[in-house]
């Protein structure tokens, strides 16, 4: 069924712990299914670490934790605060080299010493199960297949379970972030929407906000979308997640005005993990495959 984008005196909550929950036991199904198949390998993702942000450090542990719960293994490589970026490179080399590791996944972001774009764009494009590389976001933007950038992927996983349609309909995204804005907009270009991509030089923001039927917040400000800015009837996905558990969106308003939202916490946040972990068994499953194709060739 399809949610129509409309006034309703009761918004839809989009529930991502909910539909995360969901999605997490079809994927431990499925790795319990693959388990059992001739070659496979439990699939591992390697999570990278630099610096002693306990926020950071957090964020690794729940997806390290996600992992574990849908029978997937996981392995925690820690670095020092002053780690150079050749250093960095040097250790996303050897996981891209090693064949028991399926997805990589640096935590952002490393210290200011570090070129993180090198070293996301120095992760194996069969391994990007976070959708951070350049290629993957160009082969994304192009409709090839790729592995999405996991915030904006889940997001839109969240979107569809709830029917929320797309087609057609005028999307605002507010963030350019390379790793969340930037891959949200195109994500929904691919879904037939008509997208402004915002960001700090828009002029009247809250103008393009109160057009929109969907409103994805983005801009890494607690509180700084208006509830008063939204369109009656607007969808709106809060991506914000700060101190105190509050999101991008000031509330006061948001349910009065949307026929739809999300909330924070228990929103965006678990649909990125859930994401994480289906790329990691899915990039599992094509090594796999890949390798029954390599036998199969040599015979």
């Amino acid at each position: 069924m399809t949610t129509a984008i409309a006034a309703a005196a009761k918004p839809v909550i989009l529930d991502g712990t909910a539909t995360a929950a969901r999605l997490m036991e079809k994927l431990s199904r499925k790795a319990s299914e693959l388990a059992r198949e001739p070659g496979f390998r439990t699939p591992v993702l390697a999570t990278i670490l630099v610096g002693d942000d306990p926020a950071s450090a957090t964020y690794v542990r729940m997806k390290r934790d996600a992992c574990g719960r849908v029978g997937l293994d996981s392995r925690a490589i820690v670095l020092p605060q002053h780690t150079s970026t050749a250093q960095l490179l040097a250790e996303i080399d050897a996981l891209n080299a090693d064949p028991d590791v399926h997805g990589i996944l640096l935590q952002h972001p490393v210290p200011e010493q570090i070129d993180e774009r090198a070293c996301f764009d120095r992760i194996a494009l069969r391994k990007d199960v976070d959708g951070v590389t350049s290629q993957g976001f160009g082969l994304m933007a192009l409709g090839e297949p790729a592995f999405g950038s996991a915030t904006p992927a889940g997001i839109m996983t969240l979107l569809e379970a709830y029917g929320i349609e797309l087609t057609g309909r005028r999307a605002v995204v507010i963030g350019r972030s390379p790793i969340l804005g930037r891959p949200m907009a195109q994500m929904l270009v691919n879904a037939n929407a008509t997208v402004t991509l915002c960001h700090s030089r828009t002029i009247a923001l809250d103008s393009e906000v109160s057009r929109a039927d969907v409103v994805v917040a983005a801009v890494g400000k607690p509180h700084f979308v208006q509830s008063g800015w939204i369109r009656p009837g607007a969808v709106v996905v809060d991506a914000g997640f700060h101190p105190g558990r509050v999101g991008d969106v000031e509330p006061s308003q948001l349910a009065a005005r949307c026929s739809a939202y999300t909330p924070v916490p228990g929103g965006v946040g678990p649909m990125t993990i859930a994401t994480l972990v289906a790329q990691t068994l899915q990039a599992a499953e094509l090594a796999w495959q890949a390798g029954r194709r390599n036998a199969n060739a040599s015979r």
